[in-house]
Parts: structure tokens; sequence; C-alpha cells
């Protein structure tokens, strides 16, 4: 059976949505924005996470902004690929989040606060681990400081700082 030409670009089409919502489905853990998944698809897969360090959650609060430290220290030997992620999680009962809910803001080097863009899958919202990755020396401490702000008065959840770590 040959296909026309439109009919090749439906089959194509087809195969791109189905391998997009292939990687969304994927949840927080593997989320990366569309740009960097692009990008990394051209050159290699990203890394996956072999194990996340989950840190002490706390309210998501309305009462103007609030702070969140993940820290983390390198306890191996070697040099390890590590990611530090903010998980802000919905109430059990809804409504869900969406990411004009929340603002969340990182801290550079320089005491700048820029913002964080925000993935979002039933619920959860999460920063991308592609572009958080970086290699922590051992013995070495990952200290990043977030900022989130609530948006909407009626948002509620939890903010769940964690580190994905690598190999």
């Amino acid at each position: 059976m040959s296909l026309s030409k439109n009919g090749r670009l439906k089959v194509a089409l087809l195969a791109a949505v189905v391998a997009v919502t292939g990687l969304t489905t994927a949840g927080p853990a593997l989320a990366a924005p569309p740009a960097a998944t692009a990008a990394a698809s051209q050159t290699q897969e990203p890394a996956v996470p072999t194990d996340f360090v989950t840190l002490p959650a706390s309210p998501l609060r309305a009462d103007g902004p609030q702070q969140v430290t993940v820290t983390y220290r390198n306890p191996t030997p070697t040099t390890t690929t590590v990611a530090p992620q903010l998980l802000v999680t919905s109430p059990d009962t809804g409504p869900f989040l969406s990411p004009s809910d929340v603002k969340v803001e990182r801290r550079t080097g320089h005491g700048c606060w820029m913002p964080v863009r925000l993935g979002s899958q039933t619920g959860t919202l999460f920063t991308d681990l592609v572009g958080a990755q970086r290699a922590l020396g051992a013995g070495e401490t990952l200290k990043e400081r977030y900022r989130v702000t609530v948006l909407n008065p009626r948002a509620g959840g939890t903010v769940e700082p964690r580190v994905a770590l690598y190999g």
C-alpha cells in the first residue's frame, strides 16, 4: 500500500506527537523543557537520575516570598553529577497548581534573583533537572537558594526540595 505525500506527513506528525507524549508522561523526575529536550536529542540523550535525596518539605506560604535552600554534601570519594530540584505539589484534595500560581527564582553567585521556568505534571510543579546538573567534587557541598512567591492567593500545597544523583 502506498501512502500519499499528505499521508506520510500525517504519519510523521503522529509519530512526533507520540514521542513528545512519551517524554511528558515520564514525570517530573525526567521532565525537561522542550528546547532543552530538542537540543539534547541532537547531541546526546540527557542522563537519567539514579537516585534522589529528599530534603525537608515545607508548606507553600501565601504571606510573602519564602526562601528555600537546597544543600547537599557529596559523601563519595569521587566527583558526582547532581542536580537540585524544587517540587511544588498540590494539595491531595486539589485544586491542582499551575505554573502561573507561583513564581520561583534562583539566587545567582552574584546575589541576583533569576526566574526559574517551571514544568507541570498532574498538579506538581517542578524545576528543570537537565539545566541544573553540575559536577560536585568529593566532599564538596552544593548550596542553591530559591525564592518561591505565591501569585494566586487561593494556591496551596507543599514545597519539596530534593537533589537528583546521577551515576
